[in-house]
Order: structure tokens, then sequence, then C-alpha cells
């Protein structure tokens, strides 16, 4: 019951929920960066495959403003922002597991192929992603979560918010 009393206290106004979607993510996609180029912690393919729709929901966000007068276009893109956090969430989910053992990662995951010609076995090393998937970097040191466990959460919260200002902005487009 929390959760909906909270839900409707969020502004359903296409430049509010706009900023909100480009705001957040541009933070969290910046605290990507930073932490690999300022505090050297290398990404792993799970987490290049999570900064990506970080990129598509600011592209969404900057969208939902510009249309902020087509309530019915803002509507559609703070819709498909909702399904982008909720696809974010599952690859954290995803990436959590490997981390934590759960199952397997993907064949870009691990260590290279050993087979073929030492050059060929070189080449391989070069192109492989610093780190591994099932490797945390970072966890903290409180609740022991990974930048992954935190995506989750972070992610799929961010889909219900949208998610809601979907449905009302959408109610709004057509008379209710």
């Amino acid at each position: 019951m929390a959760w909906l009393e909270l839900i409707k206290t969020i502004k359903t106004t296409p430049l509010y929920i706009g900023g909100l979607i480009l705001g957040f993510s541009s933070l969290a996609l910046g605290m990507a960066l930073i932490s690999q180029y300022v505090f050297g912690l290398h990404p792993c393919v799970l987490c290049i495959y999570q900064r990506w729709p970080y990129v598509i929901a600011i592209i969404l966000g900057i969208l939902v403003m510009m249309f902020k007068n087509n309530v019915k276009a803002s509507a559609l893109f703070v819709g498909l922002s909702s399904l982008t956090f909720f696809a974010n969430s599952a690859i954290a989910f995803f990436h959590s597991g490997v981390e934590r053992h759960w199952w397997e990662g993907l064949k870009g995951c691990g260590t290279p192929d050993m087979s073929g010609t030492a050059a060929e076995l070189l080449e391989r090393i070069k192109n492989m992603p610093q780190a591994k998937c099932s490797e945390i970097p970072w966890a903290d040191p409180i609740l022991g979560g990974s930048m992954a466990n935190y995506n989750v959460l972070v992610c799929f919260v961010m889909g219900i918010i949208c998610f809601s200002s979907f449905i009302a902005l959408s109610r709004r487009s057509n008379g209710y």
C-alpha cells in the first residue's frame, strides 16, 4: 500500500517525468563511467550490456521533454522508458546471478578459447574484456551488494515509476 501512495505523489507531467528519466539515467551512466575511468573498476561484458539501456533511456527522456505538449507522444516515450528500465533490471538480475554463481555467464564472460595457434590465442586474449562477469569488483561494505545487485533494484523501481506515469499520461490524453 505504501508503494501506491508513493507513486501517487510523483508528478506525472511530461517535463517532470522526462527530466527524471534523463537525470537518473545520466547519473547512473556517469557513475559507471567514473567507476571505470577514475577508480579503475574495469567492466565485464554484462556491465557493458547494462549501460546500453541507460543510453536508450537518456534519448527517451529527451524525447519525452521535447514532446511535452503532446501527451500521447510523451506517454509513448515514457512507456518505452519503462520497458527499457525493466530490461536493464533483467540484465542486471542475470549478472547478479552470475556473480553469485547461481548460473553460468555468457560466452564472453569467461576465459578465452585456448585452441589454435599462439597468434590466434594472443589475439583472443587481447580482445577479451579485462574483467570476469563472475567476479564482483566492488561490494557495498555494509550490505554486501554489488553494483549489479543495486542496478536490479533501482531499474525495477524506475520501471514502476515510468509505468505508473505512462498510465497516468495515457489516461490524461484520453480525457480521464
